[in-house]
């Protein structure tokens, strides 16, 4: 069962123009595995943030260090969440994520839907 969907687009150019104005705001926003990826794909990592905090409802007090997007070769990235983030999307009984990023013409996006364990919901008493 789908519990919601987040959807974001940023501007690359603007985007690292930001983070050439606040240099620390890299090391924030993105773990070590994902600050050296080249520009679009950083936007589009930070869409995907984006995206999810949007599904979750954009609880406060959420770090961007517990939301990690994973490349993975000829397949859909993984989302990998820890902390403030994991304990959020257990709240809403989010077991699995589908995301899908797109960078082209100057512009990442990325779409994410967060669904339910189905097996989990057969065995919820009702």
């Amino acid at each position: 069962m789908i519990v919601s969907v987040g959807i974001d687009v940023c501007d690359v150019e603007r985007f690292m123009a930001e983070l050439d104005r606040a240099p620390r705001l890299r090391e924030k926003l993105f773990t070590e595995e994902e600050r050296n990826l080249p520009d679009a794909s950083l936007a589009a990592r930070f869409a995907a943030k984006e995206a999810i905090a949007k599904a979750l409802g954009a609880p406060a007090g959420m770090r961007w260090h517990d939301c990690t997007v994973h490349r993975v070769a000829g397949g859909a990235p993984v989302v990998e969440l820890r902390g403030t983030v994991a304990a959020r999307a257990s709240e809403l009984g989010i077991a699995r994520w589908h995301l899908s990023i797109s960078h082209d013409a100057g512009i990442a996006s990325a779409m994410v839907v967060a669904e339910r364990d189905p097996d989990a919901e057969a065995r919820t008493p009702g």
